[in-house]
């Protein structure tokens, strides 16, 4: 039996911000003061009637209230107080827990604080070389617009019912025939916008994949992208033409803090937007219940990418109307982290290096081939994971394409919706394999991949024992008498 969500700090502290008292709060819901001390002790249960009366009365989300976003923040928090700096200062579970729950606001304070000190870190690091390599200074200390716009589509589940809706009035208005997709939406340009799509040959210009003329009202297509890919950049431009507005007010977001980001933010938006012309969201939600959320099987059928299905999987987030809870991740060789997103609840390292023991990692030695896991990870939460390399398109014989992996799980209990369970036994849980988010806050020190040692478990060096990795602890030998 699951524990209940533990509302009790989260309340107290809207509580507080706005001066309240317990007694104030209490008539306010329609409950004595008592039972309102109890609720915020963790001692009764929150009903789902109260909780819609505190939301309404604070003005706030119901979502703020949602448990997954509470491990989120502890997580963050545990990996932030997992760096070397925070080593006198020992920190546990129960005093990040505590102070997620009780004092939220807080705790991304302490979030937003040791990014502005990653970041300097970085900028210092980044000073010295373009010092000493009598470089230009400008634009040291900013944070990645790629990181708040991550931060930014996960705040909002990437799902954005807007768009969703402006793609399927594009598809009643212009695709007539969904097995000619390409002509429908060259047609839709230029009869609704005047603007002539061409394709351009590879030797003009090798770089360029999609580029726009507003003066000449031409958009022009290099003849290195694949018809699906065609498909996706037609449909991105549209969004782009079409609904500047809507994508102007979705990235007026305070995740988004520069004008880099937001621009940033609209393409991906627009990139959202695309998918859901190629995949329209209740067409595409049957077919995964139909094909049992076969990727390779829904791309043929929609004429699109092995990732292009993927990123549509995480989007399925419609209520009343949800597909299984979805994570991804997308990782190049070195093992960089280039794309991630979590629905199913797991917890990806934001500020140090992933766990090697994911299969994501291990797709590279297997190109083209799925790889399984089940996967545990130390709180004993489970996933089942799909991990495959992605065959980029080539610009020819000569052109040398990005080789990444990409990487999707769900919660072990959904792994039946899938058929890349078949022939599994899921009861046999004991065979997955143990999982962290980083060294720095997994528990395992006897974990033989291990490259930092845990901060749960002080460091302890004997010169005169090997273990099976350098931070993992040896059991002491007895001696014969």
């Amino acid at each position: 039996m699951t524990d209940a969500p533990r509302l009790g700090g989260r309340i107290r502290a809207l509580r507080r911000q706005q001066n309240m008292s317990q007694a104030a709060l209490a008539a306010a819901l329609g409950i004595s003061p008592s039972y309102l001390n109890l609720i915020e002790a963790n001692r009764r249960p929150l009903t789902a009637q109260l909780l819609i009366k505190l939301a309404q009365h604070f003005k706030v989300d119901l979502a703020s209230f949602a448990p997954e976003e509470d491990q989120r923040l502890v997580g963050e928090l545990m990996e932030v107080f997992g760096d070397p700096l925070f080593e006198s200062h020992p920190v546990t579970n129960v005093d990040v827990r505590e102070l997620a729950s009780s004092s939220p606001a807080a705790a991304r304070s302490i979030l937003t604080l040791y990014r502005a000190y990653q970041g300097a870190r970085e900028s210092a690091d980044t000073l010295a070389h373009r010092v000493s390599d009598r470089d230009e200074l400008s634009g040291v200390g900013a944070r990645l617009p790629s990181e708040e716009v991550t931060d930014f589509i996960q705040a909002h589940m990437n799902h954005f019912p807007e768009l969703e809706s402006a793609a399927d009035a594009l598809v009643g208005e212009a695709v007539r025939n969904r097995e000619d997709l390409y002509r429908g939406l060259v047609r839709f340009l230029e009869e609704v916008h005047g603007i002539r799509v061409y394709q351009a040959r590879a030797d003009t210009d090798a770089t360029v994949l999609r580029r726009y003329d507003p003066g000449a009202r031409t958009l022009t297509l290099s003849e290195l992208l694949a018809p699906r890919s065609r498909n996706f950049q037609l449909a991105h431009q549209i969004a782009l033409l079409t609904h500047r507005r809507l994508l102007d007010q979705l990235v007026d977001d305070p995740h988004l803090t520069t004008e880099e980001s937001r621009a940033l933010g609209r393409v991906a938006l627009a990139n959202y937007f695309a998918g859901a012309v190629l995949m329209p969201y209740q067409q595409f939600l049957d077919a995964c219940h139909d094909v049992r959320y076969d990727v390779q099987l829904l791309g043929h059928r929609f004429r699109t990418s092995f990732e292009q299905v993927c990123h549509r999987l995480t989007t399925l987030r419609r209520p009343g109307a949800e597909g299984v809870p979805f994570h991804l991740i997308r990782i190049d060789i070195a093992g960089n982290i280039s794309k991630r997103f979590s629905a199913s609840g797991i917890r990806f390292a934001r500020f140090s290096g992933a766990c090697p023991k994911w299969n994501v990692f291990a797709a590279f030695l297997t190109p083209g081939l799925i790889r399984l896991q089940i996967s545990r990870m130390p709180d004993g939460a489970m996933y089942f994971c799909l991990a495959r390399t992605l065959n980029k398109e080539g610009g020819g014989y000569h052109s040398q394409p990005a080789v990444h992996a990409i990487g999707m799980g769900c919660p072990v209990a959904y792994a039946d919706k899938l058929v890349y369970s078949d022939g599994l036994d899921l009861s046999r849980l004991d065979t997955a394999v143990p999982v962290g988010v980083t060294c720095r806050v997994c528990e395992r020190t006897e974990c033989e991949q291990r490259a930092f040692p845990s901060m749960r478990q002080p460091l302890r060096v004997d010169e005169n024992q090997r273990g099976i990795s350098f931070y993992a602890p040896t059991k002491k030998e007895s001696v014969p008498g």
